[in-house]
């Protein structure tokens, strides 16, 4: 017999922390070398703006498979079930970076070194596509009403204690082995050691119950004439899953300027030692994953809405004056520290830990893993993706300095703010538009 949801919150919130930090350290992990490792190793030596466009345009492709991950587990989450379909991703996730561990350099073989790379992010993209929307699902369906925002940004801390391990596993590397066994093998090292992480996580995910609002859905459905979840979807939401998606932007763009784009700004651009530049991406996940639960407990008081549109507007701000700090003091590696952490690990935390509880919120259990994947996907594609190619292009137009990116950055932050602050205007005017449950807003 399941157990009930209630008495099933712990494991439930322990498994979707423990799975999503996984899944976010094995997407990291390539961010995290591109533009050290991947750029060298992988394509025929040239031009390091180019072989850094190319690494970075795969890191892109990524991005693309994700909103297939998130059409095909958000599916048959929606049909049979949120905790089959994390078990499923974790391995998929898992067994692709280990491969990409275990990839020879072009050097070795030629064309097939990118082409398999390429296949390994291909799959990664479908395994995080689904991963995402499943694991903020089952704390916040298992969760009492008036906690869900603070319950569903516990799985969001994944994010930066993936980012923190990747970071901190690759940093350590780095600073224990001599630059020419770092480049030959001791990267790979952090990607093989995933097999060990998803052994373990997929043990976790299958001793916790399924969600009460699933078992709910599922037993009306019973009674209801068989859709597939997506058309369903836009049958009724087509408004509100464009402006989910608009919201969703400057949490993709954000996060790849300062956690992966930065790295190759600050080794490449401003000379500062690989070492330092590392630490201040370790120090923003570290300081991120205590503001993103605060941020969901702020958010079940004072409105999941409104504080996503201050997280989203603190962070369009921040861009100009980040940047200016570390375009105009390289050598004072304290005001650099400073220009990633607190943008990064305090104001992106308000986006990203409330984003996952206003997206559940918007819309029925039935369609609710499909309808949170797709619009966080789709967009992730647009808003993550491309994001480290075009400030890479930026930089290069304006000879190295910034102001291209910041301005980039500004106008998307803006843009998601009027977003949130469109959904919560007509969900306050209305008491409700297309949301299933009016605590969206307070």
């Amino acid at each position: 017999m399941q157990t009930p949801a209630a008495g099933n919150l712990r494991r439930v919130t322990l498994s979707s922390l423990f799975g999503s930090t996984i899944e976010w350290y094995d997407f990291f992990l390539y961010g995290t070398v591109a533009g050290m490792v991947f750029n060298k190793l992988y394509f025929p030596e040239g031009d390091p703006f180019i072989t850094t466009l190319l690494s970075y345009g795969v890191f892109a492709i990524g991005f693309l498979t994700r909103p297939l991950g998130a059409i095909i587990f958000g599916h048959f989450g929606d049909t049979l079930g949120r905790k089959k379909m994390l078990i499923l991703t974790l391995v998929i996730m898992g067994g692709a970076t280990v491969v990409i561990g275990l990839i020879p350099g072009y050097h070795q073989i030629g064309l097939w070194a990118p082409c398999l790379l390429i296949l390994c992010r291909l799959i990664q993209g479908i395994g995080l596509g689904g991963e995402w929307g499943g694991a903020v699902l089952m704390t916040f369906e298992s969760a009492p009403q008036n906690h869900r925002a603070f319950f569903s940004s516990i799985p969001q801390i994944g994010m930066s204690l993936g980012l923190l391990l990747a970071s901190g596993a690759i940093g350590l590397a780095s600073f224990l082995l001599p630059d020419e066994a770092f480049m030959s093998w001791g990267w790979r090292v952090p990607f093989i050691l995933s097999g060990v992480f998803v052994i373990i996580g997929t043990y976790i995910r299958k001793n916790v119950a399924e969600t009460e609002d699933f078992l709910k859905a599922q037993e009306a459905r019973q009674y209801a004439p068989k859709r597939i979840p997506l058309v369903e979807l836009f049958r009724n939401n087509t408004k509100l899953v464009f402006t989910c998606m608009g919201m969703r932007l400057i949490d993709g763009v954000f996060f790849n300027i300062f956690g992966v784009f930065s790295l190759t700004y600050l080794t490449q651009n401003l000379n500062i030692p690989r070492d330092q530049a590392i630490v201040a991406i370790l120090a923003s996940a570290f300081v991120m994953s205590f503001f993103i639960p605060f941020w969901g407990y702020m958010a079940d008081r004072w409105g999941r809405a409104r504080i996503f549109a201050m997280g989203a507007t603190l962070s369009a701000l921040s861009a100009f004056p980040s940047f200016a700090l570390m375009h105009n003091h390289p050598d004072n590696i304290w005001l650099v520290w400073a220009a990633i952490v607190i943008p990064f690990g305090i104001f992106h935390a308000a986006v990203f830990g409330t984003l996952s509880s206003v997206y559940a919120e918007c819309f029925d259990a039935s369609v609710r893993y499909t309808g949170i994947s797709f619009a966080y996907q789709i967009s992730g594609v647009f808003a993550g993706g491309l994001t480290p190619v075009l400030a890479t292009l930026f930089s290069n137009m304006l000879g190295g300095r910034p102001w291209l990116i910041c301005a980039y950055v500004l106008i998307i932050g803006l843009t998601s703010a009027a977003c949130a602050l469109y959904l919560w205007r007509q969900t306050h005017g209305a008491g409700r538009v297309a949301v299933t449950n009016s605590v969206l807003i307070k």
